[in-house]
């Protein structure tokens, strides 16, 4: 057993100060579920010791888990079987492909860079697509260039770097992989650890999509495309607005393949136009913020006139609702829905299409191997 404090000094406060708050419990266990915590509550009317399975929103579902089970909702997703049985590293690459029917974005394609790229899936996708297709036709098949933080396993005609997309060695490097020309399509489909605070979570991820847009505007030929995750809030029609004055049209797309339970979706900019007589660069010696960088394009604001005072001008936010498309087919696969299997269904298990290359609990696994992991618990 683990004291609740022990939980609440920990950087998930927030989530256990809600559930302590709810339920008055002041104990629970070690093993934890992801939709749930098995707590002891102390009733004080009947004085008696109860226990009880506390079941939490799904916008306060804790973002770890100390166990999964067999028969957990990951294990049960469509996508993400059908992902094991086709080759795909992960169910996101399911995503790219709806948003690839619907925009067709890979047309006339030949440079692409993945930002944010692990574990690829998209770039397994991008693979597929684009490189193994184009060689089979005898034709040049695309570059494509995945760029992350974390370590990637190899892939086909696919180019990994493992470097900070907000650096400008990163941005030498991926020129000098294209022979110096620009790329058509760039994607990211990068995402914060999400911490249930969905104000929080929504900023952290537009921050993020300005600092891949610094990237993108500094390789992107004019007329290319832009795709990015975003977490749709209150406040995302500014992200809107920012975007459209880069681009002819910006769209909000979600996926079938997207849980219609998660405020996840996809912004699809395609035509990019760079303001006049400004060019986005990135500077080795001053690393600038998104909102530093572009400063000078003002983006996302649009000039205010005073009357009173008509040799001054101010500037304000300008706000805009960009169409929302659901990508997919309405006949395909729901995954928020449970199927019923067929009569001759039978269980095979499938290893992991790509075990993870750097996992949190890599140096956890080392030391036990070697006998020297202690866990000291209450």
């Amino acid at each position: 057993m683990v004291d609740i404090e022990e939980f609440l000094s920990r950087k998930y406060f927030v989530i256990w100060r809600q559930v302590w708050r709810r339920t008055g419990a002041t104990r629970i266990k070690s093993s934890l579920l992801l939709e749930g915590a098995y707590l002891e509550r102390k009733d004080r009317k009947k004085k008696t010791n109860k226990k009880r399975f506390l079941r939490f929103p799904r916008s306060e579902s804790p973002t770890f888990s100390l166990q999964m089970g067999k028969t957990s909702k990951d294990k049960r997703d469509l996508y993400y079987r059908r992902a094991k049985e086709e080759g795909w590293r992960a169910r996101s690459a399911f995503k790219l492909l709806q948003l690839n029917e619907q925009f067709n974005l890979f047309k006339d394609v030949r440079r692409v860079v993945d930002l944010c790229a692990a574990p690829g899936s998209w770039s397994q996708v991008l693979s597929r697509e684009l490189y193994e297709k184009q060689s089979n036709n005898s034709e040049t098949p695309a570059r494509i260039v995945a760029v992350d933080l974390q370590p990637m396993s190899p892939i086909d005609g696919v180019t990994t770097l493992q470097a900070d997309i907000t650096h400008p060695r990163t941005l030498e490097k991926i020129l000098e992989i294209f022979g110096g020309e620009p790329a058509d399509f760039v994607c990211s489909d990068g995402a914060p650890d999400v911490t249930g605070l969905h104000d929080l979570d929504e900023y952290i991820q537009s921050q993020l999509i300005l600092s891949a847009l610094q990237l993108t505007t500094c390789i992107l030929k004019p007329g290319g495309s832009f795709v990015a995750k975003i977490f749709r809030g209150k406040d995302i029609d500014l992200l809107y607005s920012q975007l459209g004055f880069l681009f002819e049209h910006v769209t909000c797309a979600k996926p079938r393949s997207s849980r219609g339970t998660s405020l996840e979706s996809f912004i699809v900019c395609q035509g990019y136009r760079p303001r006049d007589g400004w060019k986005g660069t990135l500077d080795g010696k001053n690393l600038l913020t998104p909102e530093q960088f572009f400063e000078d394009v003002n983006l996302g604001k649009r000039i205010k006139f005073d009357p009173d005072l008509p040799n001054t001008k101010d500037f304000e936010e300008e706000r805009h609702i960009a169409p929302f498309i659901a990508c997919g087919d309405l006949s395909s696969y729901d995954s928020d829905a449970t199927y019923t299997l067929e009569d001759d269904f039978r269980t095979i298990s499938l290893d992991p299409v790509q075990s993870p290359t750097a996992p949190p609990y890599k140096k956890a696994l080392e030391l036990k191997r070697l006998g020297q992991l202690k866990i000291h618990v209450k």
